[in-house]
């Protein structure tokens, strides 16, 4: 998807990303001669997996949840080190501003002298954001913590009247034009406007979408109308960059309640594909809604631990369900996936906290599970809103008005993978019952991602590798309490434990834990 638009336009015919990947389930029969316990990796590699997998986003949440304002010192001014400090160890490798403020974010007011800058009434989130986090700040936080900055345009505000012009008769919309001169300003290094700024260096954006959640307004635009802006939008940003790589939006039209029946995601990649790299979608979901009871929600996960765990196991079956079918609605396409939200969406104060449990963490490290058995065709997904005061669904929580820091167990398990994934899935031959796997490699090096989803039993498994001999090998191994509930007294109960894997490659996972798993591997 690196060529020219110009020599794009036959893309749209009928080449095919291959098969969806077999997920491993935990209950899936051992192949007829391998022992029992076996858990055999066939070292073949099969398709890239992308950094992205692990990408966060950061938006200001207004009086939501205190996010970009609580990561700000505004007597430094600068951002607070402990936040930078724990995000080098969630190490994400992109950093996404915006999400539905994109929609009547206009960049100008957020760039500049901070004495000078306007600011914006919040029309979603609630409040006033001062704009002393603009451009060059977000960009200074992702070199500080070795992520790629990316960029969501004011899309015309996704066709919504109400953030294009607000109660005050303030225009919130913002054009293609604008969107250009975004472009320009961070990666032309002549731009006369950032230089006048005194930043004399380009800020070098090169990953922006088009477009978020534009389709979920009931009576908005038809995705004909969207796919010609986008066009529009994308011929003037390439205009002014090239080499960008510019993401299109195809989830659901809301307008139509009938789930796969009205995707934008073919009508996106028709007219427009030859436009775009990746096509986007968002999954926020609760996999026990319309469930008349449900340990899902509120404090009810107290009451009853094993009903709690049971349900929690339900979640990637559910999420998966939802990526397969952006996948049949684009699998004839040759371009890839960008899920670029995702979370749980389960009801209960500050979003249920039942996910500081680390019960959640294991459930979240199935999901990131999914995300890697899909990733031929996945190439950008999160699991989390990253950073704020008070959601449990975010990534790191910011004590305020002091205090440290920390990470919520879905940061916990994405840290874990981040540091030990490899460049290239290989498949699961064959697993225990209760231990779902995924599997990488490195040249001479297999990574496992195991997690034991017994809830009071710890599994036991012989390592191999088809054809090789393992000479070596470390697990990274995360267990506790599954209702150990993360707070800001004690966030770091559970951390990785490095251990070595013995010689003969016999291993017990515990119960409840998640594990990355090193080893180094020969030829046989």
């Amino acid at each position: 998807m690196n060529q020219p638009a110009h020599t794009r336009r036959d893309f749209i015919k009928t080449v095919s990303f291959g098969a969806a990947a077999v997920a491993v389930s935990p209950s899936s029969s051992r192949a007829a001669d391998e022992p029992q316990g076996a858990l055999t990796i066939d070292p073949e590699p099969r398709y890239g997996l992308s950094p992205y997998l692990y990408m966060q986003f950061m938006e200001p949440l207004g009086t939501t949840d205190g996010s970009v304002s609580a990561g700000w010192d505004y007597m430094e001014d600068r951002w607070r080190p402990d936040l930078i400090d724990i995000t080098r160890k969630l190490a994400p490798p992109t950093v996404r501003w915006g999400g539905a403020l994109a929609g009547y974010y206009r960049w100008r007011e957020g760039v500049g002298p901070r004495d000078k800058r306007v600011p914006m009434h919040n029309l979603v989130w609630g409040g006033v954001e001062p704009n002393q986090v603009g451009t060059r700040e977000f960009v200074e936080f992702c070199r500080a913590v070795g992520a790629d900055p990316f960029m969501c345009v004011n899309f015309e505000s996704d066709g919504r009247p109400s953030w294009a012009k607000n109660q005050k008769g303030e225009i919130r919309s913002g054009d293609a034009e604008e969107a250009a001169d975004w472009v320009s300003y961070c990666n032309d290094p002549d731009n006369a406007e950032r230089r006048a700024h005194g930043c004399a260096d380009p800020l070098t954006i090169k990953l922006w979408q088009i477009g978020n959640e534009t389709s979920y307004m009931k009576g908005g635009w038809s995705v004909e109308a969207a796919a010609e802006k986008t066009v529009r939008f994308a011929k003037a940003m390439r205009k002014r960059d090239p080499d960008l790589k510019l993401i299109g939006w195809g989830d659901i039209s809301w307008d139509d309640n009938r789930w796969g029946t009205n995707f934008w995601a073919p009508g996106m990649i028709e007219l427009a594909g030859e436009y775009l790299d990746y096509i986007a979608f968002h999954h926020m979901f609760n996999p026990d809604a319309g469930r008349e009871k449900s340990p899902l929600r509120d404090i009810e996960y107290r009451k009853d631990p094993a009903w709690t765990w049971d349900r929690l196991m339900t979640a990637p079956q559910a999420h998966e369900g939802r990526i397969r079918l952006m996948r049949e609605l684009t699998d004839k396409y040759d371009i890839p996936l960008a899920m670029t939200e995702c979370h749980f969406a389960l009801p209960g104060r500050d979003r249920c906290e039942l996910l500081s449990t680390w019960a959640a963490g294991v459930a979240y490290s199935r999901m990131l599970n999914v995300h890697e058995r899909h990733g031929d065709k996945l190439k950008i997904a999160t699991a989390a809103d990253f950073c704020g005061t008070r959601w449990q669904v975010n990534a790191v929580m910011i004590p305020v008005p002091g205090g440290r820091s920390y990470m919520m167990p879905v940061a916990m398990v994405m840290s874990l993978y981040r540091h030990h994934s490899g460049e290239k899935a290989v498949d699961v031959k064959n697993a225990p019952d209760d231990l779902d796997v995924t599997a990488s490699r490195t040249g001479d090096r297999i990574f496992l991602h195991v997690v034991n989803i017994n809830r009071t039993q710890p599994v036991s498994a012989q390592l191999a590798v088809s054809g090789m001999d393992i000479t070596a090998g470390k697990a990274f191994e995360m267990a506790g309490d599954p209702f150990y509930e993360v707070i800001e007294t004690e966030p770091e109960r559970i951390t990785p434990q490095e251990k070595t894997v013995p010689a003969d490659g016999r291993w017990t996972f515990p119960a409840a834990s998640v594990t990355a798993v090193e080893l180094n591997v020969k030829q046989a």
